[in-house]
């Protein structure tokens, strides 16, 4: 068979739907601030790095507010262990004192003001946007990026082309959830190095070259 995407769209939403009925961000927040610093640090690292820094973290800040108040020194210290620390501690440490100055201490909800903020580029904001504030948008990372290509619901090369092409094919009320079902399939059974293609529920409409 040679099925479309936007069968293969049907097909993904029912299977993937079942393995993951209630998908949501494995980071670990409670507001939107702490999805942005989470996120912030989750670039070129994984979520669960990311879960064990900010337990931390979040305990000394909570929110923009208390972050704002802190030295370079000691949020660098708290977040050392994790890829690129310096920079990101300094993104998290300026976005803070921006959301105070200019936002109230609050998160802005559109992607505009997001990608203001240091550190956070379109990917982050639309992590932001889709799970802090339920917007019908569709992060893009490489897990995301690579299912979507491997199972021929696009042929991109680029993340940017990827995002637009897959929001023209998934139906905006399935865009949410969607995100989740190919990061998490993509995390978890299509890796890299080594996608599971014995195991893998979704196996009969891929049409990745290499899974036979």
């Amino acid at each position: 068979m040679n099925e479309s995407p936007e069968q293969k769209i049907v097909f993904l939403r029912e299977v993937l739907g079942a393995a993951y009925p209630n998908p949501r961000s494995e980071l670990c927040y409670n507001s939107p601030f702490q999805l942005l610093v989470a996120t912030i640090l989750a670039a070129q690292a994984t979520d669960r790095q990311v879960n064990v820094i900010t337990r931390e973290l979040f305990m000394r800040a909570p929110d923009a507010e208390s972050m704002s108040r802190m030295e370079l020194e000691e949020v660098r210290n708290l977040v050392r262990s994790i890829n690129y620390c310096n920079n990101k501690a300094k993104n998290i440490l300026a976005a803070s004192r921006i959301l105070v100055e200019r936002f109230h201490g609050e998160v802005p909800g559109t992607r505009e003001e997001l990608e203001s903020l240091p550190g956070v580029g379109r990917k982050t904001a639309n992590v932001v946007l889709s799970n802090a504030f339920g917007l019908p948008v569709m992060p893009v990372d490489t897990h995301v990026h690579r299912v979507s290509n491997r199972i021929g619901l696009v042929q991109t090369k680029k993340v940017e082309e990827t995002e637009r092409e897959l929001m023209q094919i998934i139906a905006e009320e399935w865009v949410l959830p969607f995100h989740h079902y190919l990061l998490l399939h993509g995390r978890y059974t299509c890796k890299a190095k080594k996608p599971d293609c014995a195991h893998c529920a979704v196996s009969s409409i891929c049409d990745y070259s290499a899974k036979n």
